[in-house]
């Protein structure tokens, strides 16, 4: 079954863009398209789309609180920012309200694509600059034990890679392993962290290495 996307843009010519570039690729479809976020919530509850492709800057409601009610109302289906904002009070209330990943508008369509394959995999892809930002607001001085001296040295490794942005397909390639090989080692990174996401296992990481 191909990856179920809907697209909640105010602009039609970024949806027409979007929708070609999923209906083109392989394992993808565009299930729906939504010009505003009021239409979004009273339409995705019912079409049950894998993953939304959501902007921030809507008329009327912003993607924000979009995200927010419909976390709510559809828990299960899950939202990667597509904006072009990328401020830290964006990222993070966008992260809070209950998006999965956060990418800005001008990712390639090989990276977008790769984002929603990672999304649909459990993971929370970031544009490179973004996780850079989510990861300095985290930084801690001083820490008193690192959390990660439990982690085996690839395993760190790993985590190294998540904390500078590269997305699970990328590790892959840079470690020669499989892309599924990476997915196990950020569950179990996951686990010895205790976290259950990229954004609070890269916040104990680099709040213990303040020079990465």
């Amino acid at each position: 079954m191909p990856i179920q996307v809907s697209i909640v843009e105010d602009s039609e010519q970024v949806r027409h863009t979007l929708s070609r570039i999923l209906n083109q690729a392989d394992g993808f479809r565009c299930l729906s398209q939504h010009a505003n976020a009021e239409a979004a919530l009273a339409a995705l509850p019912a079409e049950k789309p894998d993953i939304v492709l959501m902007d921030i800057n809507l008329p009327g409601m912003n993607g924000v609180e979009c995200v927010r009610r419909l976390k709510q109302i559809a828990p299960s289906i899950q939202i990667l920012m597509l904006t072009v904002y990328e401020d830290t009070e964006n990222i993070f209330n966008a992260l809070a309200a209950g998006a999965t990943g956060y990418l800005l508008k001008r990712t390639s369509r090989a990276e977008l694509l790769d984002a929603l394959r990672e999304v649909h995999q459990g993971g929370s892809p970031m544009t490179a600059q973004i996780a850079r930002k989510v990861v300095q607001s985290f930084q801690r001085p001083n820490p008193a034990a690192p959390p990660t001296e439990n982690l085996s040295p690839r395993e760190q490794e790993v985590l190294d890679y998540l904390a500078r942005g590269f997305l699970y397909k990328e590790i892959a390639d840079n470690l020669s392993v499989s892309y599924e090989t990476v997915h196990t080692y950020v569950r179990r990174i996951y686990e010895k962290l205790q976290v259950r996401t990229r954004t609070e296992a890269v916040a104990k990481f680099l709040g213990h290495n303040p020079k990465q």
